[in-house]
């Protein structure tokens, strides 16, 4: 998502300032100008990088200097609670850090990328808004992240600093496939017999960028909006990434008696062998209702039409297949 934001901020001729911890990250950006443009290394070079780490203040102030819109979207993601106190440092701490940072500098706005996760559930089924209660039982580690984050964030509001938060659903768009949301697309490509059973909201990563910069470009603060394009099934996502890689079509839905086997088997393999969690019990028990959101506050702040998911899954699943060629 960070990329996406660079992107378009330096097609729109804005001067920009990023921050990474080692030279793999820009390479990475650099990568994913690549998808999008021809004269992307051209594009590249308008962004002044300066190395800094969001838990190291020094590192950062340097990176302040002379910036006046922030836009914050470094986190960790995983759903395992081993991973608490990690989490905590760098999504809550680290927020913090970029909170304050934005007071003592007088910068004039902070966007700052949360997610779905961090939003109240709703009951029976109906669909979520921004103003649905917040509720920490029952939730996963990096959901309670991400609402603590957010409360940073609102204290810098209460502060004087001008905020807006997004709160994107499952983003899709190109990327390592190692890594977030871009593993649904390496399940895809190695052909899958079932498919998880619920669902949520679904954006690309271009709407997401569009987004965050239009709202730091408008007049509105103080506020956070859902950001999803649609409300999809993971059968009607798997299908159409399957279908544009050109694999089966998952046929079969996983039982959730499968499901809550398989967590507690992964739960035993992570504390005997050390490995790392693929599956949690917080992240079975959400697969077990389809979870709908409402974009309505967002599309009618910024007028805005999403992006039509199933183009931009076609061509993802065409880049991937040329990066990571030898899989296929």
């Amino acid at each position: 998502m960070g990329s996406h934001i660079l992107f378009q901020l330096v097609q729109n001729g804005e001067r920009v300032k990023a921050i990474y911890r080692d030279s793999n990250s820009i390479q990475k950006v650099e990568k994913l100008f690549s998808y999008y443009t021809k004269d992307y290394q051209k594009l590249f070079q308008e962004i002044t990088w300066v190395e800094a780490d969001i838990l190291d203040i020094p590192s950062l102030e340097e990176a302040f200097d002379t910036v006046t819109k922030v836009y914050h979207a470094a986190a960790l993601i995983s759903f395992n609670p081993k991973d608490w106190l990690t989490l905590r440092k760098n999504n809550v701490e680290g927020t913090k850090n970029i909170v304050n940072l934005c007071l003592d500098m007088n910068i004039t706005k902070l966007c700052y990328a949360s997610s779905t996760a961090a939003i109240g559930k709703s009951a029976n089924n109906e669909e979520v808004t921004e103003d649905n209660e917040w509720v920490d039982s029952d939730l996963n580690v990096y959901a309670i992240s991400k609402h603590l984050a957010e409360m940073e964030v609102w204290r810098g509001s209460q502060e004087g600093l001008d905020v807006v938060i997004v709160n994107p659903g499952i983003i899709l768009g190109p990327g390592n496939w190692n890594k977030g949301s871009s593993r649904l697309f390496k399940n895809a490509a190695k052909g899958m017999r079932s498919y998880f059973p619920g669902g949520t909201g679904f954006i690309s990563a271009n709407d997401v960028a569009t987004i965050m910069i239009k709202l730091m470009d408008s007049t509105i603060k103080n506020e956070r909006y859902i950001t999803i394009a649609k409300n999809l099934s993971y059968k009607e996502v798997f299908s159409m990434i399957s279908t544009s890689f050109g694999m089966p079509v998952p046929q079969k839905r996983i039982p959730f008696w499968l499901l809550e086997c398989l967590w507690r088997i992964d739960w035993f393999l992570s504390n005997l062998l050390g490995k790392k969690r693929k599956l949690t019990k917080s992240t079975v028990k959400s697969l077990q209702n389809t979870q709908e959101y409402s974009h309505k506050k967002i599309k009618e702040a910024l007028q805005y039409q999403f992006e039509d998911l199933k183009p931009g899954i076609d061509v993802t699943c065409k880049i991937l297949k040329e990066e990571y060629s030898e899989k296929f």
